[in-house]
């Protein structure tokens, strides 16, 4: 696209890859090099009931053993197909809205709370704190 300078300076350039006769040409297989990497876990995740590390697996398996399509799921929670591929994947942890609607839908829990609730001292009131889970160097 032709853009005058004063426009230019609004967006950034995109760089397309061209095939071997000069024509656009489709991503390599794998993903493209500009794509974004898994996002990995971070302490974060871990705080507030924690949403197990075989999450994907779980879905697509409660999927899968009641027959339906991700697309079928998408529209029964009311969200994107791209969205269940991508957090079937293992690309996306998903939000606390979409967990409960998919959890809702396959009837299956996709959290694990006896790590969290093991380290407490068995209350409700107990929470875990940042200061919990990091360590503090100290000169």
């Amino acid at each position: 696209m032709k853009v005058c300078d004063r426009c230019a300076r609004l967006g950034t350039e995109v760089q397309v890859q061209t095939g071997p006769r000069g024509t656009p040409g489709r991503a390599p297989p794998g993903g493209s090099p500009s794509a974004p990497p898994r996002r990995r876990r971070d302490v974060f995740d871990f705080i507030e009931g924690d949403i197990a590390e075989d999450y994907a697996d779980r879905i697509r398996e409660a999927r899968l053993e009641q027959g339906i399509s991700q697309k079928d799921l998408a529209l029964e929670i009311k969200e994107k197909e791209h969205l269940i591929r991508k957090i079937e994947n293992g690309d996306l942890i998903p939000e606390d809205a979409v967990r409960k609607k998919i959890e809702a839908a396959l009837g299956i829990s996709l959290i694990d709370s006896d790590t969290i609730a093991g380290e407490g001292a068995g209350t409700d009131k107990t929470r875990t704190t940042l200061g919990d889970v990091i360590k503090v160097k100290r000169k």
